[in-house]
């Protein structure tokens, strides 16, 4: 499939099939997910592919009790719909026949070589740079995804989830300096899916030449 094809054909995925994804497919995603660009090439990151239906039951488990914790249970039905929906979208991802755990760890830039005099934190300066590390993760997960659909596999990118963050962590066995940053649940669609509707370029581009 044609790059231009695959990024017209990329949509968020929550509905699967029930069918593995093998092996070698998990590890071509993760393999091109480590060649995207990072900030000074420091790829901060490593990739867990889960495919335990134990451990993805569990995970969901601990995200469930995460939203009950923040979110609680009130009389207005408005607010019992949106939790419920907040709880779905953050662990559909037990029913996905494989996830992607995407782990960061902390960088040194160039830059951080020079504040010694300057007043400012390597936490500063990432701030005032737009946050790199997280740009670059952001970089290796569109790889994650657009690589799915490449092998015939939809994906979508999760961050509710890291509402439960530390019992996450302790189930993957994720230690400091290493954080989770972000899940993709990888399977095949079990339904037909398009992208949602995107704005025209006529209101996204501005050339200034």
């Amino acid at each position: 499939m044609e790059m231009k094809d695959v990024i017209e054909k990329r949509a968020s995925v929550r509905h699967f099939v029930d069918e593995p994804v093998p092996e070698e497919h998990l590890r071509e995603m993760i393999r091109l997910a480590g060649l995207a660009p990072s900030v000074n090439n420091s790829q901060p990151w490593k990739f867990i592919a889960i495919t335990n239906r134990a451990l993805l039951g569990n995970m969901a488990g601990a995200v469930r009790t995460a939203v009950d914790s923040c979110l609680p249970t009130c009389g207005d039905e408005n607010e019992k719909h949106a939790k419920s929906q907040v709880e779905w979208f953050s662990t559909f991802f037990e029913k996905a026949p494989a996830v992607i755990a995407i782990v960061q760890c902390p960088y040194e830039a160039i830059v951080d070589k020079a504040l010694k005099h300057s007043g400012m934190s390597h936490n500063d300066i990432n701030n005032l740079r737009g946050h790199p590390d997280i740009e670059s993760l952001g970089a290796a997960i569109e790889h994650i995804l657009l690589t799915a659909v490449d092998l015939g596999y939809g994906g979508c990118w999760l961050s509710g989830p890291l509402i439960a963050r530390p019992a996450l962590e302790e189930h993957l066995s994720i230690n400091a300096p290493w954080r989770l940053a972000a899940m993709v649940a990888i399977g095949k669609p079990s339904q037909s899916v398009e992208q949602k509707e995107k704005k025209p370029l006529e209101e996204i581009l501005e050339i200034r030449a």
